[in-house]
């Protein structure tokens, strides 16, 4: 499916499993879909960008001075007109504010792919498979590989999918990487109440549980990728957001998407919030295991200059330390 953006068309696809991707740009005469042009125009005009990226990939480069060239489309649109948040705005009451807004939008799109929610545990599952096949022959790499298959990964992601299971959470089209370098400060509005915020690159975006969405955006409150030194990330776990900033953000979400669910009384509403901390903060034992397998694989494959294997630590650290708060 293509779509005709800022005098580009750039073309969408997905996989199997729902997974949405950002083609190359093509000439605007290849066509596009008028359905996909209607929707996704809609989002821009609501402060969610359309664009390929970089994601975390990109906010690791940028963390170790080697990031990439931004895409055609952003160095015209987005890089003269913006900044990307840095960790510590995103405790930042307005700024969190407005990223739930722009969240609940995001959830409130109606998008003509796969909606079975595979995505989540299809991609861990795979990430273990591969995970099982690595070796390491540096001495240092190998001890903290060995360190972390220690944990039984198979069998805690089969105690993960059964908690998650147990735990109720709509299906709705998700961002999955909801951290500061994927969301710009437009230059000129950051006095603004509201719309100074964009949400970037989509990489990882598909149908998936909207705890996943929001536990993961709560997880990005602790980790800063532009530390300037080894491992080149700076875990803060005491920056993880306290219960009454997960209700500021909760509250804001669901009052844009009030007018999708109707009026609620005063004790349905609370009960709705007590729930949402639940489903979120289980959801955010997902995103530490999702980003832990997903580092242990970049530390095989990538050529980036990055601790991925200490970051995987930290992902797991950080997962059993709030196994054992929240659940």
């Amino acid at each position: 499916t293509c779509i005709e953006l800022a005098q580009t068309t750039i073309c969408w696809y997905c996989n199997n499993n729902g997974i949405v991707y950002l083609s190359s740009p093509v000439t605007s005469e290849e066509g596009y879909c008028a359905f996909m042009l209607g929707k996704l125009k809609s989002a821009v005009r609501e402060g969610v960008a359309v664009r390929g990226g970089t994601g975390r990939y990109g906010a690791i480069q940028r963390g170790t001075g080697q990031g990439p060239r931004w895409p055609p489309l952003a160095d015209t649109a987005a890089r003269p007109q913006s900044r990307r948040l840095r960790t510590e705005d995103l405790r930042d009451p307005d700024i969190s504010k407005e990223i739930a807004v722009k969240m609940s939008r995001f959830h409130g799109m109606v998008m003509p792919f796969n909606k079975e929610p595979k995505w989540l545990f299809g991609t861990m599952e795979r990430y273990l498979k591969q995970i099982s096949e690595l070796t390491f022959s540096e001495e240092g790499q190998l001890k903290k590989f060995n360190h972390l298959k220690a944990y039984n990964l198979q069998q805690e992601m089969r105690s993960l999918r059964e908690l998650l299971e147990a735990t109720p959470s709509p299906v709705v089209f998700c961002h999955n990487d909801v951290q500061e370098g994927n969301i710009l400060l437009l230059a000129g509005h950051e006095a603004s109440p509201s719309d100074k915020l964009m949400l970037i690159d989509f990489e990882y975006s598909s149908y998936n549980y909207r705890g996943f969405d929001i536990g993961n955006h709560f997880c990005e409150w602790v980790y800063n990728y532009t530390h300037g030194s080894w491992p080149y990330y700076k875990a803060s776990p005491e920056n993880y957001p306290s219960r009454q900033q997960q209700l500021h953000f909760i509250r804001h979400y669901l009052s844009e998407d009030s007018g999708r669910r109707g009026d609620t009384t005063h004790e349905e509403q609370a009960r709705i919030e007590e729930e949402m901390l639940t489903e979120i903060n289980r959801f955010a034992l997902a995103s530490h295991f999702f980003w832990g397998l997903w580092s242990i694989l970049q530390a095989k494959i990538s050529t980036i200059e990055f601790g991925y294997l200490d970051y995987a630590q930290s992902r797991f650290e950080a997962y059993f330390q709030h196994k054992a708060q929240c659940c």
